[in-house]
């Protein structure tokens, strides 16, 4: 697996970004053919799980992940949330961090990606979708209108 980063800063407040940025059913809504289950009854706190379904028919798999550790923002520091990939077919972590800034807030956007029965040589593959996919759901889930 390799890490990736994708950044975005916006105008938004960092709470605000926050709330979007972590709320799960909106993910499965910015990402083709998927749609976001969350399994544990809210609010989002550590231990949280939720399904990510992606495809068609007998061709889509889950994509389960779990709240590992679960910090909103506050004044003076930045919020982290980091999610573990435990699902049959994906497998790897991710992180949020939203810090606030003089002009809004600053989204942080870490992903490790893998795909199990995926090859390594695969790897810069997934990379680049995985940062295309991600980087336009971050930006639906922010307001922007189009990729930046």
């Amino acid at each position: 697996m390799r890490p990736f980063r994708i950044e975005r800063s916006t105008a938004l407040p960092a709470g605000e970004a926050w709330r979007r940025v972590t709320d799960w059913p909106a993910h499965g809504a910015r990402v083709p053919l998927t749609r976001t289950r969350v399994l544990t009854e809210g609010p989002t706190r550590v231990g949280t799980r939720f399904a990510a379904r992606t495809g068609v028919g007998p061709l889509a798999f889950d994509d389960l992940m779990e709240v590992v550790r679960w910090e909103p923002p506050a004044p003076g520091r930045a919020g982290v949330c980091r999610l573990e990939k435990r699902g049959r077919v994906v497998l790897g972590r991710a992180g949020i961090e939203v810090y606030g800034t003089p002009e809004g807030a600053r989204v942080v956007w870490t992903e490790e990606l893998g795909v199990r029965g995926v090859p390594r040589v695969f790897d810069p593959v997934l990379v680049l979708a995985g940062r295309l996919m991600f980087g336009r759901a971050l930006d639906g889930l922010l307001g922007f209108g189009s990729r930046r």
